[in-house]
């Protein structure tokens, strides 16, 4: 009988975390962390492939267009 009580709680358990409004503990981190490794990839890509000056240039010819000191 102290099995079936205890087989019946843990159920009980997983319906409600399955169901509950706890259901996502826990993916909010997991989502963060892959977003951090998506951005480092990035950040990586670019450094290996050497845009990184042809991106800063870009911008700054944009904010000099922007700003009225491009030609």
């Amino acid at each position: 009988m102290k099995v079936k009580h205890r087989f019946e709680t843990w159920r009980t358990t997983v319906v409600s975390r399955m169901r509950g409004k706890g259901r996502d503990s826990g993916a909010g981190f997991v989502e963060y962390a892959g977003i951090m490794i998506i951005v480092a990839g990035i950040f990586v890509m670019i450094d290996g492939l050497g845009l990184d000056g042809a991106i800063s240039g870009a911008i700054m010819d944009a904010v000099e267009t922007v700003i009225g000191g491009g030609g």
